[in-house]
């Protein structure tokens, strides 16, 4: 374990770097910070960090920057998270309060998160196997043809047209209607097969045919939906740090592109705390010059979903954390709300 002293003086290496871009000398890390030691004891305390691992000298410089396990104990031993200004978190207000649907939402939630943070903005959509039904409504169009509308808790809206074996009266419509609404509002999404899985039984013989067709429907809308989605933005926010990518910036782009690679980037939508993933902790090998903060929401206590950024290691990390966890929070107030 680090002496407090030598973890006070990574923490100034990591700040200076991540501030000035420069590798950091002991000389600029007695004059920018009050360690309370000599010049000789910090570059002692330099070495020790550089034999540990923790920061490396780079080409022919002079000063040391961080490396990934340099930002990993940085980040682990962090003692706050940088909370947003009072005009930040009016910005952040202001810009949600006016989504108009969860596209909507999702959409300035990318645009907000990449603007905050100046890194690229990645957000799930809420997952459907985390929802649960707010509401069922059943729209007749022909006497044989229905619309089935599926409303969930996160304001995710799906559609489906059923085309049913014979004409469905409006009585028996409302009646399925009430009954199907009575089932699975406020249910799980993966609890509603079970749930109508006998409720035809109770129509009349000639309309069970008729209520078969809209429960297959249903369920089948609930299996499809599983997949998730995804939306990106920020991307060209990338370009201001070329310097930071070894080689060349195009293996961070390319695994961006991929739907499955941004799903594993952001993990499991029920882990709602912040997590950050630097360098090489990244599975992918495309982003192993790049860390990931990610954090999930929702509309109760559970996650439905995962927001974060992707940037590169040279990071201000108690600054996106923060945004990134704010961000979050107010997503999941809109969705409680809506």
């Amino acid at each position: 374990m680090l002496s407090e002293r030598r973890l006070e003086v990574l923490r100034a290496i990591v700040q200076d770097y991540v501030g000035t871009e420069e590798p950091v000398g002991s000389k600029a890390l007695t004059e920018r910070h009050r360690l309370g030691v000599s010049p000789a004891t910090v570059r002692n305390d330099m070495a020790v960090l550089e034999e540990e691992g923790y920061i490396q000298q780079p080409h022919t410089s002079a000063g040391r920057v961080p490396t990934d396990k340099g930002y990993r104990l940085f980040v682990d031993r962090l003692t706050n998270v940088k909370p947003l200004s009072g005009a930040e978190r009016r910005a952040i207000g202001n810009f949600l309060d006016g989504a108009v649907d969860l596209d909507d939402v999702v959409a300035r939630t990318v645009r907000l998160l990449a603007q905050l943070t100046r890194q690229v903005a990645v957000v799930q959509y809420p997952s459907l196997t985390r929802s649960t039904v707010r509401h069922v409504e059943l729209l007749a169009l022909a006497p044989a043809r229905l619309m089935l509308v599926l409303i969930t808790d996160t304001g995710r809206v799906e559609q489906r047209l059923v085309d049913a074996p014979a004409p469905v009266g409006e009585t028996v419509l409302a009646d399925l209607r009430a009954r199907l609404n009575s089932r699975v509002v406020g249910r799980r999404f993966a609890d509603v097969p079970q749930l109508v899985q006998d409720l035809a039984d109770g129509f009349e013989p000639d309309d069970r045919p008729s209520v078969q067709v809209v429960l297959a429907t249903l369920l089948e809308t609930l299996v499809e939906e599983t997949e998730e989605r995804i939306m990106l933005g920020g991307t060209a926010n990338l370009t201001r740090f070329g310097h930071d990518f070894p080689l060349t910036i195009r293996p961070v782009l390319e695994a961006l592109e991929e739907q499955v690679v941004l799903l594993k980037l952001l993990g499991e939508a029920g882990d709602s705390g912040v997590t950050v993933r630097i360098g090489h902790e990244n599975f992918h090998e495309g982003l192993n010059s790049t860390s990931v903060v990610s954090v999930g929401y929702g509309s109760g206590d559970e996650a439905v979903a995962k927001l974060g950024v992707v940037g590169p290691t040279r990071m201000d990390y108690p600054g996106t954390m923060g945004a990134v966890r704010a961000v979050a929070r107010y997503v999941g107030q809109i969705l409680a709300e809506s």
